[in-house]
């Protein structure tokens, strides 16, 4: 018959441990392949984007942030338009590779890239 002694939990545990890791295993393995979307940021200040000409991998975000005192700004592009507001900052992801053109539409010659790989 099997003796209970102070080891008995400390051994149950172990083996429950031991039991579950081939299990959580493969879903690691799985996720670990995975990559973490980023954020590129560019920043509206001196009426222009900066950096004017940013380079990321589909599936990635770009967000825009505000940074030009009082002044106004809209980011728009093919498919997305932010609001027009002078502080805050606006966010959109690109799921196609290629090279998208976005403006200002208050400020003529205000224009960036977004280079999608």
């Amino acid at each position: 018959m099997h003796r209970v002694t102070r080891r008995t939990p400390m051994l149950c545990a172990a083996f429950a441990l031991a039991v579950a890791v081939p299990v959580a295993g493969p879903a690691l393995a799985t996720g670990a392949t995975a990559r973490k979307a980023s954020t590129t940021t560019v920043v509206l200040k001196h009426i222009a984007f900066s950096p004017r000409k940013v380079t990321i991998r589909r599936g990635e975000t770009v967000r825009w942030v505000w940074r030009d005192g009082g002044t106004a700004h809209n980011v728009t592009g093919k498919g997305y338009r932010s609001r027009t507001i002078s502080k805050g900052s606006f966010s959109h992801r690109f799921t196609k590779a290629g090279r998208f053109t976005y403006r200002c539409t208050i400020h003529p010659g205000m224009n960036g890239i977004v280079v999608v790989r």
